[in-house]
């Protein structure tokens, strides 16, 4: 699903996210949403969120 939307991202949903020190690389972390931080319906590079375990990343992937 696209990870742009906010409508797509549901807090407790399993999502890969890149954290901000991985920008460059683009390297993903998986973990639980706990916490939408993104207001906008929408963001090009996509919905940035707080993760269970405190990191923070912009979503690229919602795992079903």
């Amino acid at each position: 699903m696209d990870g742009t939307k906010r409508a797509n991202v549901k807090i407790g949903a399993e999502v890969s996210v890149v954290l901000k020190e991985h920008q460059r690389t683009n390297t993903l972390t998986q973990g639980v949403v706990e916490k939408l931080l993104t207001n906008s319906p929408n963001h090009p590079h996509g919905i940035k969120v707080r993760l269970e375990d405190g990191q923070v990343g912009r979503v690229k992937v919602i795992h079903p």
